[in-house]
Order: C-alpha cells, then structure tokens, then sequence
C-alpha cells in the first residue's frame, strides 16, 4: 500500500497517471482522475467512487472536478431526495434528556468509521453549549475497538481531512470528537464491566445493525428495561436485528435468550454519507463546460441507474447510459463494442417487479445470518456441531 495525498498527481506507469481528490464520503474518501494513454492516444476518465452529501460534521464537502472525457459516476440516491436534515445535537439531545430522566442509558449502534465520530462529534457539542443543564456530566463510552481505532486516525488527519470551521476549532484548543466524560474500552472485560455502571450513560458500540459484536451484549442488558433507549442512526437492511427493532419486534433472541423489548426505540434520520438527486446532479453539472463524451452511471440498483442517466441526459443533455455488467466500450469512439449478458438482468427486474422482493430481501439476510452464526460456532463440541448440521438439513429437506 502507497499513501497519496489529495490532489497531487501520481504516475503509475507510463500509460497511466492517476489524482486522487476529495469525495467528502467518508474520511479519505477520494473521487480518481486518471489519464490513460495508448501509443499516442490519451483520455482523461473520472471514477466518482461514493459522492458525500456535503454539509456534515468533521468531513469536507467534495471536490469539484474540471473535466474529463469520460465519467463513471454513482447513482445510490439518484432517484430520490433526503429529508431536510434535523437540528442533530438538538435532537440528541432531547432523547438524552428524556432517558436520562427516567434513569435510563442510550445505547446506539453505530458503524465504526465515520457514524461514531459523527455522534462524538455532536455530544461534544451538546457539553461544550450545556444543552443538558441537568445532566452536563454524563458519560459516553465507546465501546468497539474498531471504532476507537478509526477514531485515532480521525485525530492524526485533522489537517488533511477536516473542514475549515472545525480547523479553526482546533486552533482554538477544542477537539471537534474528545470530551470530558468520554471513555473508550477495549478489552472484553473493559466492555462487560460498562453494563454495571448504574449511573445513566450513552453507549455507542458496533455494529451499526446489530447483526455481529459487542452492541449485541448491550442490547441484552438495555432491551428490557423501559428506561432505555435505542437510538438508531443509519439505515438498516431488511432482515437485520437493526431493522426488527426498528419496525416494532416485541421480542429478540440474544444469545440463545429470548429478550422482551420495552425499550424506547428511536430513529434520528437525515444523517447519511451519500449525495442525493440534487446534489448528485449539481456534481456532476461541473462538467457543463466541456461536457463529457460519454457518462456511465453505476453503482445503484438497475432501475436507479437507468433514471439518473435518463436524467442526466435531459438536465444536463449529457450522453449518459446505464451499462450492463459485462459491457466493453472503446474510449477511443465511445462505442459499445460488446454486450454483457441482459439474461440475468431480465430475471432480476422479474424478480424485484414481484410483489414479495422484500420479503425475499429478508430471506436473503436471513441466510447470510445463518452463515455468521455458522462461522461463530467453530470449535465447538462435534456433537453439538453434528446436532446443529442436522437441523439445518431438516430446514433445506422441508423448504427444497
């Protein structure tokens, strides 16, 4: 692995020079300029990788590419707005103060890179403006070594990474994502001993849909007691214990347990790392000038992806498509000179035009899980190994 710095071009090879820039998505995070150059031949293409949505703690907004010949570009969100965002420290904080009244702890599940330090990142601000009068000194702890980890190189990338109001708070002593009252814990001991600390506190641990990790033991001490609340902060596949929770389940199994849920549960929605329509389109509207010879919009469901080019082509008037997967274009005339395969493609709309294609989503989660839970159990007793094989058996027998 080679570290690149933003912005500075790095020759590869002599047919191939690359730059990467600021995608504001994720922290490092880069859009890839390249210039690929055949005999005497050369073109410029741009790969958008994930485009941020801009205006967020800590992360800078993208970059704005000049130009290019080419643009593969991302289209997560190219069918549809985000909400218009919340007051997120407000927000947070009155979930903090109203479970806290009750003499509960806010355990959020959060993804290690980027969600956690965004969460840091706003509870800093509720201390540093006292929007908790009543209980200025909570507690948070972190509780995922992963997530520590990020957190340190959060820390050692201020200068290259963050934005310009947060520089200006570090210039002025205050760390955006450190607090009094903030605890990390990272040995197993460590994590377990937070669940007998009768004090109320917010506990934020992976992983951010509960499928895996430590934020499962915490669930298992905080599901059942009304005073809790679990306050989700990113999205949540169908068939993920994040997702169940979330839409109404009564009860959860945890570790072979069957756990009532009486705690609140909570969504603060709005807060996501991808560029939506708008900004999607605003992006890539910085090629006006010199328009693109072609645009390749991947990266999003089939049918999005077909939208946002057809989009693009009446915004923008760009020449925008959609390719299949298998699809072999020469850059040199902008020609599609082989077709992928569009069998399967005409399945996969078949099947997503089905009344039932979330159900299946579920049922397609649901077998990812059981191979976690299969990869768990590794080392264990051969009886209970032999017992478990059977039972799965049992369940292909009934449903093949």
């Amino acid at each position: 692995f080679v570290p690149c710095d933003y912005d500075k071009k790095v020759h590869v090879c002599d047919e191939l020079t690359v730059c990467f820039r600021d995608a504001g998505h994720l922290l490092g995070s880069s859009f890839i300029e390249m210039w690929a150059k055949e005999e005497e031949n050369e073109c410029k293409l741009i790969f958008s990788g994930d485009i941020g949505n801009g205006n967020r703690a800590l992360i800078r907004d993208p970059e704005i590419p000049e130009s290019a010949d080419y643009l593969i570009m991302e289209s997560t969100y190219g069918d549809r707005n985000h909400e218009v965002p919340p007051d997120y420290a407000s927000e947070l904080a009155r979930v903090l103060a109203v479970t806290f009244a009750r003499g509960g702890n806010v355990v959020i599940p959060a993804f290690s890179v980027g969600r956690t330090q965004e969460m840091l990142y706003y509870l800093r601000k509720i201390k540093q403006n006292q929007m908790l009068s009543s209980f200025q000194n909570f507690e948070v702890y972190v509780d995922s070594p992963l997530a520590i980890e990020a957190t340190n190189i959060f820390n050692k990338n201020v200068l290259e990474c963050f934005r310009e109001e947060d520089l200006e708070m570090i210039k002025n002593g205050v760390n955006p994502i450190g607090f009094p009252g903030l605890k990390t814990t990272v040995s197993s001991d460590e994590s377990r001993s937070i669940n007998f600390i009768k004090t109320p506190k917010v506990i934020i641990s992976a992983s951010g849909m509960c499928e895996a990790g430590r934020i499962r033991h915490h669930l298992k001490h905080n599901l059942w007691r009304k005073e809790s609340t679990i306050l989700f902060v990113g999205y949540q596949v169908p068939g993920t214990l994040g997702f169940h929770l979330l839409n109404g389940a009564k009860e959860v199994k945890l570790f072979g347990e069957s756990i009532e849920v009486h705690a609140k549960i909570e969504n603060l929605p709005g807060i996501s790392g991808h560029a939506d329509k708008d900004h999607l389109t605003k992006w890539a509207a910085s090629f006006a000038e010199h328009p693109p010879k072609k645009v390749f919009i991947v990266h999003g469901d089939d049918a999005v992806c077909d939208s946002f080019a057809a989009h693009l082509r009446e915004e923008l008037g760009y020449d925008a498509t959609a390719p299949y997967s298998g699809d072999i274009y020469d850059l040199a005339t902008g020609a599609c000179i082989k077709e992928g395969s569009r069998d399967q493609i005409k399945k996969k709309e078949k099947a997503t035009n089905h009344a039932s294609s979330n159900v299946f989503a579920r049922l397609l989660a649901a077998g990812q899980r059981l191979l976690t839970v299969i990869n768990k159990n590794e080392g264990l007793a051969n009886k209970d190994l032999a017992k478990f094989a059977d039972q799965i058996t049992a369940l292909c027998d009934k449903w093949d």
